[in-house]
């Protein structure tokens, strides 16, 4: 099984600097990789003088990594924040600025979104675990975290780092697992809200997609916040978005909230791909019978009714959740789990939607 970011920074956490604190605690690690066994990383100083004297730092922190478990390759740059560091600061967030007509990064093939109607059905998981399969099935693939007030990709994908902006203008994107990532937990504490108004969300989406130096992608995944709000109406109307695909859980208060999800969608004049059931049943792991804890078959027959395919039925999985805390998505992965991920992507991929 592939190492953890939260391995990786328990390993580094070990490594006391000479004038107290750790790389972590210092906030000195930036751009963690995850691709396999092979990891890469930065250690930031902060001034060339203090880089200088850090190689032996750097050495022990490749070797500290070198032992963990799964790894087979590491590599660690370091560097350091040079004059330029009062330079132009990057910021997000503000009222947004105006447009010509609807925005398409660059390079980019298709943006799809993948949305829900009300939260906890499992969007940010399928949407990253989508992305991580497409990803195998050689698409090239990008995940923008929409989800500006719970921002959970970063931990999800494994990723952690402030993104680069030499200008304070192009944000340079993360990468692991093979996908290109920008999300606004990026640039925040952990632990920091997010207090903002719509016109700052609408501000925020606008750079993460107009200024991310996305680069060549097939497909740009889009993982939206629940319901129906600001992002959803400004990602709609003021981008060249592909389509959408909405996920809910079978119960039937769940099916009302998604319903909502797909009218927005259609009164926005976005196409609906189709529809994802999560938590679709759950098999005990004791006597192997499948038990549908949260009702059967709701999702496919709304999907049967709407004329949209059902894109997959995934099941309540404990190693999707324990894949995603430690931020390997399972779709990395061999299992069972793993192969239903890959059937939706390649269905996507077959039908000429990513």
């Amino acid at each position: 099984m592939a190492v953890t970011l939260v391995e990786i920074n328990k390993a580094l956490g070990r490594l006391a600097l000479p004038d107290g604190g750790t790389l972590v605690s210092r906030d000195m690690v930036r751009a963690v990789r995850i691709e396999g066994g092979k990891v890469s990383f930065v250690i930031e100083a902060p001034n060339p003088d203090i880089a200088k004297m850090m190689e032996p730092l750097r050495r022990a922190a490749e070797d500290v990594v070198q032992e963990l478990d799964g790894v087979q390759e590491v590599s660690v740059a370091l560097t350091a924040h040079g004059p330029a560091a009062a330079a132009p600061s990057l910021k997000i967030g503000g009222h947004p600025k105006p447009q010509a007509g609807p925005l398409k990064p660059a390079g980019v093939q298709r943006i799809l979104a993948v949305g829900s109607g009300k939260g906890g059905v499992g969007k940010s998981t399928v949407a990253s675990n989508l992305a991580v399969a497409l990803a195998r099935q050689g698409r090239k693939v990008g995940l923008l975290d929409a989800d500006i007030y719970g921002p959970s990709q970063p931990r999800m994908m494994g990723a952690s780092g402030r993104p680069a902006s030499p200008d304070g203008k192009i944000i340079e994107p993360l990468h692991a697992h093979g996908v290109t990532l920008m999300s606004i937990g990026f640039m925040l504490e952990e632990d920091k809200a997010v207090i903002w108004r719509g016109p700052m969300l609408m501000g925020a989406l606008q750079q993460m997609l107009g200024q991310v130096n996305w680069g060549e992608l097939d497909v740009l995944i889009v993982d939206l916040p629940p319901g129906t709000g600001d992002v959803q109406l400004t990602l709609c109307t003021k981008t060249e978005l592909s389509g959408a695909i909405v996920v809910s859980t079978p119960q039937d208060v769940s099916l009302l909230d998604a319903r909502k999800a797909l009218d927005m969608f259609k009164t926005l004049k976005t196409p609906v791909l189709g529809l994802i059931e999560n938590m679709s049943f759950f098999t005990c792991p004791d006597c192997g019978g499948e038990h549908h804890i949260f009702g059967n078959g709701g999702v496919a027959t709304e999907a049967k009714t709407l004329g949209l395919p059902l894109l997959g039925a995934l099941p309540i999985d404990l190693e999707t959740r324990l894949a995603g805390d430690n931020g390997t998505p399972v779709a990395a992965g061999d299992g069972a789990m793993a192969q239903a991920y890959a059937r939706i992507a390649e269905g996507l991929v077959k039908g000429g939607m990513a």
